[in-house]
This record gives C-alpha cells, structure tokens and sequence, in this order.
C-alpha cells in the first residue's frame, strides 16, 4: 500500500506527495505544516496465507462494517484501473478537516484489510502511521491521504478504519471490481486474478530472469527509446511520462523469443545520448534510471540555440549511427511520445540504409493521439525502412502492439531460414 499526504487551505493546493520513507513538509506562507509517515510508506501486515494477529479492538471495528465517524473524514473508493504497467491499481482518498486535527501532535494510525471474493479466508491486512504535528485551532482547508493497492483481474472487499491518540475511530468500508473488457480478455496480466499485492512505487528496479527460447538461435534486439515528457514544453520528465516507456521496455525484455537486447535512451530537446547498452542477456533498468537523473529540460545549452535544426541534426545522425554499427540485429525498435521537428529528417540521408535486412519498429506512446493525428519525425523517417508504427495510448495498445510485433520479427527470422517453422 502506498500512502500520500497533503494539504488544502483557504483553496489552494498545497500538495507533497509521499516517497518511500517519508512525507516531509509543506510550506505556508503562514508557517509549516506537515504530516511525517516515519520508516516505510506501507506495510503489509504478515505474509499471504499467514495468519495475522490484530488487536481485538481493531478487529471488532473492521468486523462490525459500520461507517463512523468519531474523526470527521471522508473516504472516497477509487475504482480499479488498468496501468500501461498492466497492473490493476485500486484506491482511496481520505479528507480529514484541519480543526479535527488541531491541537498537540496527534497520531493517526490506519489499518485496512482486503478480501479478495475467490479467496475470503485468506485477507490481507495493510497498515501505517502518520504523525501530526501541532495544527493551530483556527487552521482552514483538508488535510489529505491516498492509498494505492495493485490487484489482479476480480472482486474485492475492503474494510478500512484511522485511529487517533485519543482512540477516536473513523471507519468505512467498500467493494471493488477488477475487469478486463470482454475484447482484452486475451491481454496476460502482471497479477494473477484475486491477487493483491504493495504497489510498485519504484520504476527501474532489476528484472526478473525469463526462460528464454534460445533454439536455435538467440534473437539480437536493439532499442531506441526517447525519454522524453508527453508536453514538449515540460520542463521536467515525470514519472507518469516514463512509466509507459519503462513498461514498453520490461514488455520486450519480457519476451521469451529475445536474447539479447542493445539499449539507447536518448532526449531529443537535450540532443544527447543518455544511456547506452550493447548486447547484453538483459537491459539493466537500475542502470538506466541512474542516467535519467541527469536530464534538465530547463536548462538550455548556448551551442544548442546556435544551431537552427539541431536536434534534427542529432535524430539524424543518432538513426545513421545506429543502423550502421557492427552490432545487427534482428529487430530495430523506437520507443517514445512524438516528437514534431521543426525540419524533418533528409529521406536522402537515409535511402543507402534501405537495404537493412531487418524489421523497423516505432512504439509511438501518445496518451491523446487526437491532438497531433499526423506523423511525427519519427515516423516519417522509418517510412524509408518500411517501418511499423504502433500507437500506445492504452494498455491494451501495449499488449497487442507487442504481440503482433513479435509475430513480425519471427516471422521474418524464419523467412530467413534461421528459425524453424511451427505447424
């Protein structure tokens, strides 16, 4: 479970969210106030399948479904969504007044429990603490929590409850609903259906082994990912602006067929290679994150202004270099949002590398395809190569993007001779 605090006042939003060890403070212009959630940001009581110990008391309110409301807050569910990390994430928001908290420090401590409807005798208890600080008995607005869980395909019941110091309790509790649309019932899902697990805060973390199919002979991959935010404007690269390239990238080191896979992050407004992998048996997304640290979008560079289409300049000497090193793959795959240049990339620059002998591949992620419905660069450019484009708007664009991209790539593999064909 992951939690995050803020605050309203006298309406405007003073917001910090959460990170995976504390809440720290947000400033006012009449002080500073804050809630502070010490050690971890959630923990799972026990393991799944375990028994759970909860005190009597606790036990008796979530037992009991009843709303109360000791501590005047207001839990609003939120409803299962499909994730481009192909996670169901399920949620609340708690509204808590700031009279209700004023006064000395105050603790208030949440527990909540999920019971999946395949599995009911077998709940999972979710707790955590946020400290109060002293809140003056005049102060206006809210003060609010979220929650985030992940949970696989199903029916689920949550009874939630927030004890304070003085005991008083406020209490609710909800069902949910996790479900694919009858036409994705095909999409492989990262959680098992009546499953329910912490949520992935952190988004490069190493990945986990696959069993490859590598008879008889392992497939080269190579990536070119734009990490890039979906505003052009932006002036810094967000987590919700990568984690879609992220999980692009996890759902091609996840593929069986592939064996080998040579990575480029690059930004295009920066005109820089961020990161770079040559043929390794798995990308190193640690390693990539590190590097993306490194990106300041607000920072402009003089040498770059003086160049009038520099960054196609960069693409096209970044496409050139790539298609011609010594490492050939099987596949040539781009990856990021679109990018519309000023100037495109010379097609004449590009016609000798036509006779690649490999598939090209852009998984365009555009959250509102509408708004720019042409080609970008991008796209314009792997036209010469025959490319493929994909547009990934949805998780399911995702899935069946990568499906049918897999069925290319071996398909031209065994067009080759190089992979025996199944019945």
């Amino acid at each position: 479970m992951v939690f995050r605090g803020r605050f309203t006042r006298n309406r405007q939003l003073s917001r910090h969210w959460l990170s995976r060890n504390s809440i720290e403070g947000v400033a006012w212009a009449m002080g500073l106030l804050a809630i502070y959630a010490p050690a971890r940001a959630q923990t799972l009581l026990g393991v799944p399948g375990a028994q759970v110990h909860v005190v009597g008391s606790d036990l008796a309110v979530l037992e009991a479904q009843d709303v109360r409301k000791e501590i005047d807050c207001t839990v609003t569910p939120d409803k299962p969504v499909l994730g481009f990390d192909l996670r169901f994430h399920a949620g609340f928001t708690v509204n808590i007044p700031l009279r209700d908290l004023a006064g000395e420090s105050n603790l208030l401590n949440v527990l909540f429990r999920v019971t999946p409807a395949s599995n009911k005798m077998e709940p999972l208890y979710f707790i955590q603490h946020f400290t109060v600080p002293k809140i003056e008995e005049d102060a206006k607005g809210d003060a609010v929590l979220d929650g985030l869980i992940d949970v696989g395909e199903g029916d689920y019941h949550i009874d939630w409850m927030m004890r304070d110091r003085t005991e008083s309790v406020c209490s609710f509790y909800w069902d949910a609903k996790a479900e694919l649309p009858s036409k994705d019932k095909d999409m492989q899902l990262e959680i098992a259906s009546g499953k329910v697990e912490a949520a992935h805060l952190e988004q490069f973390t190493e990945e986990p082994d696959v069993a490859r199919k590598l008879e008889p002979v392992p497939l080269k991959i190579k990536v070119l990912v734009n990490f890039a935010p979906q505003n052009a404007a932006a002036s810094t690269l967000r987590p919700q602006d990568t984690i879609a390239l992220v999980t692009i990238l996890r759902q091609i080191a996840r593929q069986p067929e592939f064996g080998k896979f040579s990575l480029v992050a690059f930004n295009i407004q920066e005109q820089r290679v961020l990161y770079r992998q040559e043929s390794e048996k798995q990308i190193d997304f640690p390693a990539l994150g590190d590097a993306l640290k490194s990106i300041k979008l607000g920072v402009v560079d003089t040498k770059r202004l003086q160049q009038k289409h520099g960054d196609t300049e960069f693409l096209t000497d970044l496409i050139q270099t790539e298609m011609m090193s010594d490492d050939h793959p099987d596949a040539l795959i781009f990856a990021g949002p679109k990018i519309m240049l000023d100037q495109s990339v010379p097609e004449d620059t590009l016609k000798p590398l036509a006779g690649i002998d490999y598939p090209v591949f852009y998984m365009n992620y555009a959250l509102n395809p509408q708004a720019t419905p042409w080609r970008d660069s991008i796209g314009r450019a792997i036209r010469v190569f025959r490319g493929t484009e994909f547009t990934i708007s949805r998780p399911r664009d995702l899935w069946f993007s990568m499906t049918d991209m897999v069925s290319r790539i071996m398909k031209v593999k065994r067009g080759k001779g190089f992979l025996e064909s199944t019945p």
